[in-house]
């Protein structure tokens, strides 16, 4: 089973590290594939480049196996969108290998508003992941989609390709990269929050408003 977890990783923190651990845990695989984007298409831009988004995560990942990053969004021109990655992960994965795609909730909600959002469970597994504060809109097409093709079991997404969704609520930080950019903004530290490498790159850059000696 080959298991994503994709985002803009604007600084990558604690929460999106510990998540990706849980995700390793409960699907019994030995690898998450962090998959940065290289210009989000629902939001505006990210406050880093994607050259330092990129280097963020593999010093926060430095020493750990299990997470690993993969720079193919960063690689193509032009907006990320997650078919796009999908069908070319299903191109070199092959029609019968598990594929699982790992999303918040916050971003779930709207995912009747991603581009050729169809086409996406013929593609891959979804890990819908219950956000602390966000809850899907009851009647909404994501909230239908995920009753209509619920898996019960973690288990069950190994038996086929794709085609599922399975509700994860792990014990989550409650962290976002939005309030550690607002909090370097602000001039207070965001130790502990970030690993302590990508706290030093962004202040030895300057990144999201952090003055370097």
């Amino acid at each position: 089973m080959h298991v994503i977890y994709g985002g803009t990783f604007d600084p990558i923190h604690h929460g999106h590290l510990r998540l990706a651990l849980e995700v390793s845990d409960t699907l019994e695989v030995d690898r998450v594939h962090l998959v940065p984007c290289h210009i989000p298409p629902h939001r505006g831009g990210t406050g880093a480049t994607s050259v330092q988004r990129l280097q963020m995560i593999q010093l926060a990942i430095r020493g750990e196996p299990r997470l690993q990053v993969d720079d193919r969004e960063l690689q193509r021109a032009g907006a990320s969108y997650t078919a796009d990655t999908l069908r070319q992960l299903r191109n070199e994965l092959g029609a019968e290998q598990p594929l699982v795609m790992v999303v918040g909730t916050d971003a779930f909600a709207s995912f009747d508003r991603w581009r050729e959002w169809q086409e996406i469970p013929a593609l891959a597994h979804v890990v819908v992941v219950r956000r602390p504060g966000s809850d899907l809109p009851e009647g909404s097409p994501a909230s239908l989609l995920l009753e209509e093709r619920r898996a019960a079991t973690p288990g069950e997404l190994r038996h086929t390709p794709g085609g599922k969704f399975f509700e994860f609520k792990p014990p989550l930080m409650d962290i976002s990269a939005t309030g550690i950019r607002q909090r370097i903004a602000d001039g207070r530290s965001p130790r502990y929050l970030v690993p302590d490498s990508v706290w030093q790159r962004i202040h030895d850059e300057g990144l999201y408003g952090a003055c370097p000696d």
